[in-house]
This record gives structure tokens, C-alpha cells and sequence, in this order.
């Protein structure tokens, strides 16, 4: 059986793209004249000018709708692009989006026999040995892979998670073609050129490639798992590591609402409000307690346990993508939070400064005043109107304006923020994030910095100290020792220094008393030539004296 989803290769690939951004009249979109005035090559200036679509009538559809549909046609690769620039609001104007979030990632299941055989072959004998009933009807199908229900000889429900046939070489195909379009866009569009769309792409292949490997998420599913063990929070499904395979999952079947379905939730009684409010509490936890966060929290990712309805908590699925922060980007985050939360802004534009992410020429006072003219009026507004995503995208989008870096872990943070906001606020309109959040970061922060967190620290690392007290009179000496040695190597080194510079000036005098007797012989040279009668001696002399000269300007010592 033929697996699906084969590559037909680049030119045929390059067709079906060209084809697809003809139907949807991709090139409206262009500014044609902009572009053919700004310098593009020849060859590209001439199609620019001979493209007929220039004199066709303008779409109806917005440019932003029929790029979405473009996508959509293109299939899965495209698809998740698309998702992945949705994102980056920091980057995109919101109408592109806006349109781009609509992006589903609706594929079509492949045969559920080819997922059995696939299964089969990656487990060998422990498939018979371990799977007593395998659906063939998948739960679920996306652009990496499908799921299918499955029970063990134990009877345990489980889900199989099967990474579609040779969907990584049309993937590694359709990830070199993107980057191809990526690098001509930006080296040949100036105006194309703040979008860094060649990271985009890599940062969007890094990811994607990941995704293919289903050893590395159920390590990311165990870990997080662990991190919410004891936790009302968050349940994370058990992985069953025996079975798990590079292109194979199993993973515990899990009851749960969907965090979309509102009707259902509310029938069950469920407590909209703490649910909410949970949602932003878990973010804080996962990013600033155990700097693992899951990236990909969209709404068909998670899932709600209402077995009891006033204290309910979320179910997390697909930990394919996490983010982590390192200690310098979190504590510089986590101060740059609390400054926006008390309004100031002279320490928010400091902590840009102090964290790298604006360069260090750039006018301090002048960041400082833009960044208050672009907060004070959102501030304007009730707290619980606010959406602090959107608040860190106009933040960022702000800075970018300053040469502000692409922080790659912080577009994974914002993405993620505005998930769970996105979700929190369809659960329960009138959260307020900024009530949630500021606590969680006050208390991070006391924890974080102060005498309390230094005795934490010693109390830590109490026994490795304790270990070392016995040899802390032989440390104490080794140290004393290392620095008189050090101190000697100085001294010995500023002597050399010294004598160093003391040759460098004896060579700079005598290179100018060279320089002078030099001078002082060409000099002497031209007087003998313009002796009178013009003898021979004088001649020779004045040749020699000449020669000597030149030798004397002309010698490096």
C-alpha cells in the first residue's frame, strides 16, 4: 500500500505553489510599483512589469483571506507556517493575524491497516505481546500524525500516537523550499527585511522536525508530568515508555471536556471562574517555578477534569514543543513584569538596556519616553479589559522599533500567553490576569532576591559547604598561596610590561635618529652636487652619501 503524502519532487512542488499563488491572486498583495522602484534585480523588475495580473481587476477577498486559503491548499507544512506567523503579532499587522489564527489543521487520515502495520513493525513481538486490541479508526488526525485507541493485555485504555509515513522527507523538502523564499524575500525586499523571516523559518523547522520525533515528547510528557505530580492544577497523561518508539506514542487515555466545549462545561456545573483563573496560574507556575512551559497550549491541546466541578483542573495533551527561559531572560522577565505592573517605566527601559535586548547606543531617555507613550493609554482602561498578551506583543513590537533582538524564547512565551488568555477569557470574560499575575510575581521576586533567598541558597547548598569545612584551613592556605602566586605573576608581568615599553621607546628614538642622520646625508648629498666645477670625488661622494641616506629613512630599525 502507497503511504501517503509522498514529495513529487521540487519542480512539481514549486508548481503546485505557483499554481496556488496564482489562484488566490497572492500577487495583489505586492506593492508592485514599491518594489520595482526599489532596486530589486533586473530580471525581477522585468516580471514585475511584464506580470498581467497587474491590469486584472482586484480581488474581492481580502489579501489576508486568500493568503489563509493559499496555505490551506498547500497543505500541513504550510498550514503549521501559518499557525506559527499567527503568532508573531509583533511581526504580522493584526488583520493578517487574526486571519492567519483561523488556520485548522484538519487532514485527512491515512488507512488505519497502514497505522497498524506502522505500529507493528516499530514494536515487533511487543505489539502482540502488549496490544490486545488496536482501533482502526483514528480519534484524531493532524499534519505530523494520528491517533488511535488501543487496549493492553492488561485492559489499560491507552491512545497510540503514530507519526505519519514518510511525512519527513515531504517535510525536509517543503522546509528547504520555504527556506529558499524566506532568503530571496529578505535579501531582495528591504521592506520585507525587519520580518527576519529566514529565523522565522529556521526557528519554524527547528520546531516542526521536533515534533517528529515521539521519544523526545514523551520525555517532555514524563518531566511535566512530574513537575504538577502533587498538583489540583494540572494532570498530565502517564507515557507508557516500553511501548514508545521514534515514530510511535502510548500514552494513558484520558476522559476529559474539551476546554472549547462551554455547553458541556457548564451543564457539569463547573466553576468557570476558578477554571480561569487557574489557566494563568498554571502559566506562571510552569514558566517561573519550573522553567518548562508547554508551548502549544491551543484549545484543542487541553481538556478539562470536572469530576469536581468547584475545583477544577486542566488536562494538558501534545507536549511536542516546550519552551524553557534561562535564568538571566527570566529574572530580567520576571522585573520587567513587576516594573510595567507598578508603571515604571524608567526601570522597564533600564532592564532592556541591563538584559542586552536593546542596544546599548540606543537613547535610554528617548526608549523610556516611547514606551510610556505606548502604555499610559492602555493603562487608561480597567485592568480586566486588558489583554496582557497583547500588551507584551505591542511591547515588543515597540522595541523592535529600537533594534530590539528576536528573543526566540520569548516569542514562545508570548505565543503561549496569548493561548491561555485567549482560553481564560472565552471561560470566564471578566478575568483579570494582572490581579492573578501580580501576586505570583511578587511572591516569585521575594523568593528570588533578599535575605530570605540568600539563606535559601545557603540552605541548599548547606551540605556541599558542610563537606568543605574540614579542609577550609587547607583552602584557606591553597588561597592565600594562589594569590601571592598571582600577585608575584603580576608584579613579573608589569616588570616585563615595563621592559617592554622601555625597548619599544629606545627603538622609536633610535628609529629617529636614523631618521635624522638620514635626512642629514640626502641633505648632505645635494650640497656636494652643487659644488662648483662638479669633480668627480664630489659626485662619488654625493652618491654615497645619498645611498646612505635612503638606507638610514628607509630601514625599519
Amino acid at each position: 500500500m502507497k503511504a501517503p503524502g509522498r514529495q513529487r519532487g521540487a519542480p512539481g512542488r514549486l508548481f503546485a505553489i505557483a499554481r496556488s499563488a496564482v489562484r488566490h491572486r497572492l500577487d495583489a498583495a505586492l506593492p508592485t510599483d514599491a518594489l520595482i522602484a526599489s532596486g530589486v534585480p533586473p530580471a525581477v523588475r522585468w516580471a514585475l512589469n511584464a506580470w498581467p495580473g497587474r491590469w486584472l481587476p482586484a480581488p474581492r477577498k481580502e489579501h489576508a483571506v486568500r493568503l489563509r486559503l493559499a496555505l490551506e491548499e498547500l497543505g500541513p507544512v504550510f498550514i503549521k507556517f501559518g499557525q506559527l506567523l499567527s503568532t508573531r503579532r509583533d511581526l504580522l499587522s493584526a488583520d493578517y493575524a487574526n486571519e492567519l489564527a483561523l488556520l485548522q489543521d484538519h487532514v485527512a487520515a491515512f488507512d488505519g491497516e497502514l497505522a497498524q502495520a506502522i505500529v507493528e513493525h516499530a514494536l515487533g513481538e511487543d505489539f502482540s505481546k502488549e496490544i490486545k486490541q488496536f482501533d482502526l479508526k483514528p480519534i484524531a488526525s493532524a499534519s505530523i500524525a494520528q491517533v488511535h485507541g488501543a487496549t493492553l493485555a492488561d485492559d489499560a485504555r491507552v491512545v497510540v500516537k503514530v507519526v505519519r509515513p514518510d511525512i519527513e522527507d515531504t517535510i525536509r523538502a517543503d522546509l528547504a523550499l520555504l527556506a529558499r523564499f524566506a532568503g530571496w524575500i529578505h535579501r531582495h525586499i528591504s521592506a520585507a527585511q525587519r520580518l527576519h523571516l529566514p529565523e522565522v523559518v529556521r526557528e519554524y523547522a527547528d520546531t516542526v522536525l521536533k515534533e517528529l520525533d515521539m521519544t523526545r515528547e514523551a520525555a517532555n510528557t514524563q518531566r511535566l508530568r512530574e513537575n504538577f505530580a502533587a498538583s489540583a492544577l494540572l494532570y498530565v497523561p502517564q507515557v507508557h515508555h516500553q511501548l514508545t518508539r521514534p515514530n510511535v506514542l502510548v500514552m494513558e487515555r484520558i476522559d476529559g471536556i474539551p476546554v472549547g466545549d462551554l455547553k458541556r462545561l457548564k451543564a457539569q456545573g463547573t466553576n468557570l471562574e476558578v477554571l480561569a483563573q487557574r489557566g494563568v496560574e498554571t502559566f506562571f507556575t510552569q514558566v517561573f517555578v519550573h522553567n518548562f512551559f508547554h508551548a502549544d497550549m491551543h484549545p484543542g491541546n487541553i481538556f478539562v477534569d470536572a469530576t469536581d466541578p468547584e475545583s477544577p483542573r486542566y488536562i494538558a495533551l501534545d507536549c511536542a514543543i516546550i519552551g524553557q527561559l534561562r535564568a538571566r531572560d527570566q529574572d530580567y522577565l520576571a522585573r520587567n513584569l513587576l516594573a510595567f505592573f507598578n508603571r515604571d517605566y524608567r526601570q522597564v527601559a533600564r532592564l532592556h538596556f541591563e538584559s542586552g535586548w536593546i542596544p546599548q547606543q540606543t537613547d535610554e531617555a528617548r526608549f523610556e519616553a516611547v514606551i510610556r507613550e505606548v502604555c499610559d493609554p492602555i493603562f487608561a482602561k480597567p485592568l480586566n479589559e486588558i489583554s496582557f498578551g497583547h500588551f507584551l506583543v505591542t511591547l515588543f513590537r515597540t522595541a523592535a522599533d529600537f533594534n530590539m533582538e528576536i528573543q526566540p524564547q520569548l516569542v514562545l512565551l508570548q505565543k503561549t500567553l496569548l493561548y491561555i488568555e485567549g482560553v481564560g477569557r472565552t471561560l470566564y470574560p471578566q478575568l483579570d490576569l494582572w490581579e492573578t499575575a501580580k501576586p505570583f510575581m511578587e511572591r516569585w521576586m521575594a523568593e528570588r532576591v533578599g535575605p530570605l533567598a540568600t539563606l535559601r541558597s545557603f540552605a541548599d547548598r548547606a551540605p556541599e559547604i558542610i563537606e568543605h569545612l574540614p579542609r577550609l584551613p587547607e583552602l584557606i592556605t591553597d588561597t592565600s598561596r594562589a594569590l601571592r602566586r598571582l600577585e608575584s605573576g603580576l608584579k613579573e608581568q608589569q616588570a616585563l610590561t615595563a621592559k617592554l615599553e622601555a625597548g619599544l621607546a629606545q627603538q622609536q628614538r633610535r628609529r629617529r635618529r636614523h631618521r635624522l642622520a638620514g635626512a642629514a646625508l640626502i641633505l648632505l648629498a645635494a650640497g656636494l652636487l652643487w659644488e662648483p666645477g662638479g669633480q668627480t670625488p664630489s659626485v662619488s661622494l654625493s652618491t654615497l652619501a645619498g645611498i646612505a641616506g635612503a638606507y638610514l629613512l628607509l630601514a625599519r630599525t
